[in-house]
């Protein structure tokens, strides 16, 4: 029995409410990642991290080398990530990051894997994928190498991107902003000495990418270069960001580094909008980023307690600012 070309899950033509299902075994494409592919319409897969526990351990197990793809706005995704494979750290979408920051700055991120090499790329502008690939050749430890990420860091993307560069096929994996848009491993030829495998995105927990919705995720993945916003607070005030987070700050200038699609109401004083949603309250060092994860962050220039009305199950936490 084959696998689905998009997401990599056996296809099956018995139950149509199962992963896999297809009309014709002779399909390229399950139901699921045909309707994706040609209408953008998603179908939600109810997936954890435990339910790749036995991928993760094949890849443990192969000793092969690892592409560890991050999201350029999500760097702290991997701290707690344990993988004993050699990996190559590829931070991407550089196309989305604000004028002015450099790879480098980028690039002095912190983990306890075992990073044998770091690049920074950007599939859609191909930038810097001849040089990965080099990377790639130089430390692979045979023709498999694995690719992993968590959702939305541009797994699909990039691989796409491989095949249309340096292979004759002309396959494309399935893409989409959703989470769990592949199910299974799938094993891509590039040419006769490099086969990538992809594997299932893994789930950051707290990630608003958990909780919304396709037009949410229109609107909160940057789709061009950030222009940060900044305000300059010397009262208290609250920042409604469009209706899913409220900020409250007293003295301080906050620079906002998310999706340009977002809309932002000032208010000259507290408001109570979005008073029903859960309370963070930060004590926050200078020069430190305000992190939501999965959305972007906000750099805080003066050390100040400050406050943060968002849903419950979106992770907030502070860090040395990255800019």
């Amino acid at each position: 029995m084959s696998k689905c070309a998009g997401c990599g899950i056996l296809l099956q033509n018995d139950d149509a409410l199962k992963e896999g299902y297809t009309k014709n075994l002779d399909n390229k494409f399950c139901e699921r990642c045909f309707r994706i592919k040609n209408y953008n319409e998603y179908q939600i897969v109810d997936k954890t991290n435990d339910d790749f526990t036995n991928v993760f351990k094949e890849i443990e197990k192969s000793r092969n080398l690892v592409l560890l793809l991050v999201d350029i706005l999500d760097l702290d995704s991997i701290k707690d990530l344990e993988l004993t494979n050699d990996v190559v750290l590829v931070i991407t979408k550089s196309d989305v990051w604000p004028t002015g920051i450099s790879d480098k700055n980028i690039l002095n991120i912190k983990t306890k894997l075992n990073v044998v090499d770091k690049i920074v790329i950007s599939s859609l502008k191909n930038y810097n994928l001849d040089e990965l690939l080099s990377k790639i050749k130089k430390h692979q430890k045979s023709k498999n190498v694995y690719v992993v990420g968590f959702t939305n860091a541009g797994k699909s993307t990039m691989i796409n991107k491989f095949l249309k560069n340096y292979s004759e096929k002309d396959d494309n994996l399935t893409v989409s902003a959703m989470p769990s848009t592949t199910l299974d491993m799938l094993k891509i030829p590039i040419d006769n000495d490099l086969t990538i495998i992809d594997t299932p995105g893994l789930i950051e927990e707290g990630s608003i990418y958990n909780i919304a919705s396709s037009e949410m995720l229109k609107k909160i993945i940057p789709a061009s270069r950030i222009n940060p916003k900044i305000y300059q607070v010397k009262v208290w005030q609250s920042i409604v960001v469009s209706d899913i987070f409220r900020i409250d700050a007293a003295d301080n200038n906050l620079l906002f580094v998310m999706s340009n699609a977002l809309t932002y109401d000032r208010f000259y004083k507290k408001t109570d909008r979005l008073e029903n949603l859960n309370k963070i309250t930060l004590n926050v060092k200078e020069n430190s980023d305000i992190v939501i994860t999965g959305l972007g962050f906000i750099k805080v220039k003066k050390a100040e307690v400050i406050d943060i009305y968002i849903d419950k199950r979106i992770s907030v936490y502070t860090r040395k600012s990255l800019i």
